[in-house]
């Protein structure tokens, strides 16, 4: 069921988008080791320029970045991408990340270097466990939460994670997705 899904996505992206299909964002993981996390492309090609255009464009944007490190109206994302995110089929390559062992289908979700700062003390928290597909930051609103926020859903994760509270989250995840909150 899910491969002709993952085709039809495929064909989807590269003929609206064209190439590359895939991302493979430098994240780290589990022991700070740095790896590859697959997504689909849900942005524009020099979606770090146009970025950088847009805050330097409009300031007041530039607040709301530094909060979360996320937009809600990112001028990068896709018509066709922006779908994908909201129904979060753009992850769903990171499942080949949980089968290679870099990551988890839950727990923490992997962030890049430039995140390491915002964890502060808390990153010796974050390596201790593989990231993971889904967790508490995605059940608990996702974007619409602080990145303060995400910081302390992600070191109570690591310090209580048990298998019931993995299999309460995989559950809850569902919902969470279908009620799109803070997909963006």
């Amino acid at each position: 069921m899910l491969s002709p899904m993952i085709l039809m996505v495929m064909a989807i992206l590269l003929v609206l988008q064209g190439r590359p299909i895939f991302i493979a964002h430098r994240r780290i993981g589990k022991n700070g080791v740095v790896f590859r996390c697959l997504k689909f492309r849900t942005m524009v090609k020099d979606a770090d320029a146009v970025l950088a255009r847009h805050l330097a464009n409009n300031p007041h944007f530039e607040q709301e970045w530094n909060a979360t490190r996320k937009l809600r109206n990112d001028p990068r994302v896709t018509p066709f991408g922006a779908l994908l995110r909201k129904s979060s089929i753009d992850e769903i390559p990171q499942l080949l990340n949980v089968v290679q062992g870099r990551m988890s289908l839950v727990g923490p979700r992997p962030i890049v270097a430039s995140e390491v700062e915002l964890y502060g003390t808390h990153f010796a928290d974050y390596i201790r466990v593989r990231p993971g597909l889904t967790g508490l930051w995605q059940i608990s609103g996702r974007s619409d939460t602080s990145y303060r926020e995400r910081v302390q859903l992600d070191v109570r994760y690591v310090r209580e994670n048990t298998l019931g509270g993995d299999l309460a989250i995989m559950i809850k995840t569902i919902p969470a997705i279908l009620r799109s909150r803070g997909c963006y």
